[in-house]
């Protein structure tokens, strides 16, 4: 399976149902009042976060999500059925991007732990029947509000993977193979660098009752901070584990074993200085090999906590995997700067904004918007309320001072009416 580090979604929540326009009729009264039923509220578009899943592959294949719509309102005051709400479920870590309209991208929320959701999109009010309009000079209105638009966006998903432990060193130090010995996992193994193109995650049992999640970062090159061998895709990975496991390759001399963990540790640390001081398990790969054991015992007298195994044999691998257990245990979980949602707040004079284009007049802004969304302009009542609560809101008298004269042309979202 390709994994899949980043994808963009597009969400639609359901529109609000239609409010009615509607009369009682009941015997023995013939001039019933009003009677349509509301409309029911659009269902809402949720994020939500499970172990189930590691990667964004399925974004791959399937880009756009919509949620159900509201029924429209019925006769007798019944309001119509709510839609379902629609809940889309991502790999935990998953960072969450919103883009509405041709606004700026801003973050939504880090979904970190199982079963955390955030709603992306909002479903659209249901809209009112007309019996929410009668009063005593209009006892028998002849309109109802349209629903709500639902919420539409855009959504970039970000991965990071969410392990205990993560094994990194150059490629083809042996990450893979390890990883495959010690867990279910079954990445790809060749004698070549770079077979690994995407990180794997694995379930390493530690007893009956314990266990911890280790991932295999594929390797990593001088450069890698910056894009090199894909290596800034993978070494966002790391800054979530609580311990790495740096894999040298016994196969190499010590010089170039020295060399390659002086490369992995310098890109760690330009990546994110905080990686710099995580607990890291250093250890020598391969001791099936002729002349590994040697670099071990050469190693062991500059870093007397270094481990030898050799996943072929399985020798060393048991020890390795409690040490990396009692090490998890003690260790801190990372503190990772958190994001913060942006917040955009309108102050009051700033409702709705009027511009000029060419000739015409244009009204922006999100409850001018809606209301113009959900009104009813083949009808005369439905109309008339408009205009009165655009006059409430002053832009009748803003459109006056900017100089808009009888039969003028204004525009709100996709509706055009002339000015009078």
């Amino acid at each position: 399976m390709q994994f899949i580090d980043d994808a963009t979604i597009s969400v639609a929540a359901g529109n609000g149902g239609d409010g009615l326009v509607a009369w009682r009729r009941e015997k023995y009264i013939p001039k019933g009042g009003p009677a349509g039923g509301d409309g029911g509220h659009g269902g809402s578009v949720y994020l939500e976060a499970t172990r189930e899943l590691t990667t964004l592959v399925e974004f791959r294949f399937k880009r756009s999500f919509a949620a159900d719509p509201g029924k429209p309102g019925g006769t007798s005051n019944k309001s119509g059925k709510s839609g379902e709400d629609l809940v889309i479920r991502v790999p935990a870590g998953t960072l969450v991007y919103r883009t509405i309209e041709e606004q700026p991208e801003a973050f939504l929320v880090d979904l970190k732990a199982t079963g955390e959701r955030v709603r992306a999109a909002k479903g659209g009010r249901g809209g009112l029947g007309n019996q929410h309009f009668a009063t005593s000079t209009r006892q028998a209105p002849h309109f109802a509000e349209k629903g709500e638009p639902g919420e539409r966006c855009s959504l970039r998903l970000e991965l990071r993977l969410l392990a205990d432990c993560g094994i990194v060193g150059l490629p083809n130090a042996g990450k893979s193979t390890l990883l495959s010995v010690v867990s279910a996992a079954r990445p790809k193994i060749a004698d070549y660098p770079f077979t690994t193109l995407e990180p794997q995650l694995g379930v390493v049992r530690v007893s009956e009752e314990e266990s911890f999640l280790m991932v295999d970062v594929p390797g990593l090159i001088a450069g890698a901070h910056e894009g090199a061998g894909l290596g800034d895709l993978f070494l966002r990975h790391v800054e979530r584990t609580r311990v790495l496991l740096h894999l040298l390759d016994g196969a190499k001399s010590l010089p170039e074993m020295l060399g390659g963990k002086e490369v992995i540790e310098r890109e760690l640390a330009a990546w994110n200085p905080r990686l710099a001081d995580e607990p890291t398990l250093l250890v020598v790969s391969k001791l099936d090999l002729p002349d590994a054991r040697e670099r071990l015992r050469e190693l062991r007298e500059r870093f007397p906590q270094v481990l030898g195994i050799s996943a072929a044999t399985g020798e060393g691998v048991r020890e390795l995997i409690y040490a990396a257990w009692q090490t998890i245990a003690a260790a801190p979980l990372p503190t990772i700067a958190p994001l913060e949602p942006a917040h955009i707040i309108l102050k009051p004079n700033e409702a709705f904004f009027i511009r000029k284009d060419g000739d015409a007049f244009v009204i922006s802004g999100d409850r001018i918007e809606r209301l113009a969304a959900m009104t009813d302009f083949e009808s005369d009542g439905g109309l008339a309320r408009f205009e009165q609560i655009l006059a409430k809101m002053g832009v009748e008298k803003k459109l006056r001072e900017l100089g808009a004269a009888e039969g003028d042309t204004v525009r709100i979202a996709d509706i055009e009416f002339t000015y009078s």
